[in-house]
Parts: structure tokens; C-alpha cells; sequence
């Protein structure tokens, strides 16, 4: 009989709170798991008491997710290393710029035959060249790793909110399992080959939820909106076959993780939030309302305009990604927010 499988949850947010609730009860009552589930919470003070102590005794993330509960299988662990170092699945659930240095914590102390599955939206970017991060999960911890994207807003999915994710594996049987361990009756799992590609979408669709907020800021109706998410949804599938696989399939972009994602993302997501407030607070910065605005959660759509740029930029490709361009150049101020839509009128 094979050893029950041990699950852990890198990242606290909210949506990996969310996750945490859904393999905390995917993982109950069955012999190839261990019940037990860790948590990786970075370690802070909520009225006096220790976030980690909250959550273990009180079973919910009051920061990040408040009033939800999470299965009392989930154990929050303040050091990454103790919280990984048994498991055989590593769940990444971390804001994309702090994956390195938790790789440098990690590596050489996990076990070597663990998987990491990646729920990272972003990219990672040195010199101005665009990687994903499952191949620095990959190359760094010398581990497989499968990627999980998708329409998922996480108070909604707490909510238990019936909404739809696409896991990307290669192998088949491997990305059976891993939907074994996320699916429930109102999340939905489709598994498909394409892994560079849900991945890839994942971080582009905030770039394009940018200049939503930016629409919606300057009241320019849904029509507009509309022109803005195809436009971009066609800049994703370009630079998606240009930077990470020329044999993307069309089906991929129609998954949760391609279309659906975007929609979302461009009507209620954080990047749109901001972006909006951007243009309506006259002169706040981003940073200024990230910090209002997020509860502690980073903005991940600038920042990767800005990584995108840089790729973008250093091959003279700018003008063929006028809404990947337009966004880097509104959030840097290089261009007024009205006159975003020039960059696509002209």
C-alpha cells in the first residue's frame, strides 16, 4: 500500500486561503492523502496575536479572509521550510516577485520527488527576458511542476460560488490526480497539455485588466470595454505564440484560464479596481492605493506591463502590442489616462 500523499499550501492570501479550504476537505476521508495539510503563512501581529496562532486556533484567515472557515486539517506554519519539508504536492500560492526567494529557502529541503503545482499569476523577468515561473519552480527546486489558472474570484469561490479552473500538464494521468485534489461541485476542473500557455495567460489577462480599470475610469461605456478585452485578448494569444509556444492551441484561449479569466479579471478584479482609482482619485499613485485599497494584497497588472515592456522594448515589438504598450506608459505616466485609447485609434 503507497504512502498517503501530504499536501502544502505555499502562501496565505486570500486566494490561497480559498485553495486551502479546498484541498483541506478534498483531502478528508481519503486513504492516498494525509489529512494534514500545512499552510505557509507569512508570520504577522493582528491585535496583538500571532496570525499563525488566529488561524490554527480560531480555523480562519481574519486578515485575508475573514469569515470563512477553514477545515480544522489545516495547520498554519510561519517557517516555509517546515511547512514543505514532508510534502510529496507543493501548491504555489505566492504574489510572482517573492517565488526566488522561497526557492532559495526551500531547495535541497523538500523531498525530491515532490510536485509543485503553480497558481502564480506573473512572470519572471531578468534582463529583460521573460520566463514563467514554473520553470523557475522547476529549475530552481529540480521538480516537475503543472500550473492551475483560471475565473476565480476568491471571495466568490469562498462563497462556494459555482466557477470553472483549467490545470495545464503534459501528462494526462498526472493532471487527473492533481484534479482529485482541487475539483468540487462548484469548482470545476478541466485538464489540458498546454502548460506554457494557461500559465501565460494567467499573468497577461491583469496587463488587459488595467486598461479596463483605466475605460471604466474615464466612463467610456461597454462598448469600448469590449473593443479594449478583444483587442488584448488577441495581444495575449500573439505574445503567448511568439514567447512561449508557437502550437498554442485556439481551445487553450478558450478555457477559464484564457477568456473567462480575462472577463472577469477586466469587470471585478483587483488590477481593474486600482486602475479605475487611478484614473478617478486624480494624482494618488499606485502604490498609494494599493496600499488603500488592498488589504495587504499586491497589484500584479503594472508590474507586469513593466516586465512586458521591457521584452517588448528591447525587440522593437511595441507598436505590434499597442494595449500591453499603452498600459506600461499610463501607469508610468509617460501617457495621460485619456489618452489610452490613442493606441488603439490610431
Amino acid at each position: 500500500m503507497s504512502t498517503p500523499k501530504q499536501v502544502c499550501i505555499v502562501g496565505s492570501g486570500n486566494w490561497g486561503s480559498v485553495i486551502a479550504k479546498i484541498v483541506g476537505q478534498n483531502v478528508k476521508g481519503k486513504p492516498e492523502f494525509n489529512e494534514k495539510v500545512t499552510m505557509y503563512v507569512y508570520e504577522e501581529m493582528i491585535d496583538g496575536k500571532k496570525l499563525t496562532e488566529i488561524i490554527n486556533t480560531r480555523h480562519e484567515n481574519v486578515k485575508y479572509l475573514p469569515g470563512h472557515t477553514l477545515p480544522a486539517n489545516v495547520v498554519a506554519v510561519p517557517d516555509v521550510v517546515e511547512a514543505a519539508k514532508n510534502a510529496d504536492i507543493l501548491v504555489f500560492v505566492v504574489p510572482h516577485q517573492f517565488i526566488r526567494g522561497l526557492c532559495k529557502a526551500m531547495v535541497g529541503k523538500i523531498k525530491p520527488t515532490a510536485l509543485a503545482v503553480s497558481l502564480i499569476k506573473g512572470f519572471d523577468v531578468a534582463d529583460c527576458q521573460v520566463g514563467l515561473v514554473s520553470d523557475v519552480l522547476r529549475t530552481e527546486l529540480k521538480i516537475q511542476c503543472a500550473v492551475l489558472m483560471g475565473a476565480n474570484i476568491a471571495g466568490e469561490v469562498a462563497d462556494e460560488k459555482f466557477c470553472e479552473a483549467t490545470i495545464g500538464c503534459k501528462d494526462a494521468g498526472l493532471g487527473g490526480n492533481l484534479k482529485a485534489i482541487f475539483e468540487m461541485p462548484y469548482f470545476r476542473i478541466n485538464v489540458v497539455p498546454d502548460e506554457k500557455t494557461v500559465e501565460a495567460c494567467g499573468a497577461l489577462k491583469n496587463i488587459v485588466a488595467v486598461g479596463a480599470g483605466f475605460i471604466d475610469g474615464l466612463k467610456y461605456g461597454d462598448n469600448t470595454k469590449a473593443a479594449v478585452i478583444r483587442i488584448g485578448l488577441q495581444e495575449m494569444i500573439i505574445f503567448c505564440r511568439t514567447f512561449f509556444d508557437k502550437d498554442s492551441r485556439t481551445e487553450t484561449f478558450l478555457e477559464s484560464c484564457g477568456v473567462a479569466d480575462l472577463i472577469t479579471t477586466c469587470y471585478s478584479g483587483r488590477n481593474h479596481r486600482v486602475a479605475q482609482e487611478f484614473v478617478l482619485s486624480g494624482g494618488k499613485t499606485l502604490e498609494q492605493l494599493e496600499a488603500e485599497l488592498l488589504n495587504g494584497q499586491k497589484l500584479q497588472g503594472p508590474m507586469t506591463a513593466a516586465e512586458v515592456n521591457c521584452v517588448l522594448k528591447s525587440k522593437n515589438m511595441e507598436k505590434k502590442f499597442p494595449i500591453f504598450t499603452a498600459v506600461h506608459q499610463v501607469c508610468t505616466r509617460q501617457l495621460k489616462p485619456e489618452d489610452f485609447l490613442k493606441c488603439v485609434q490610431s
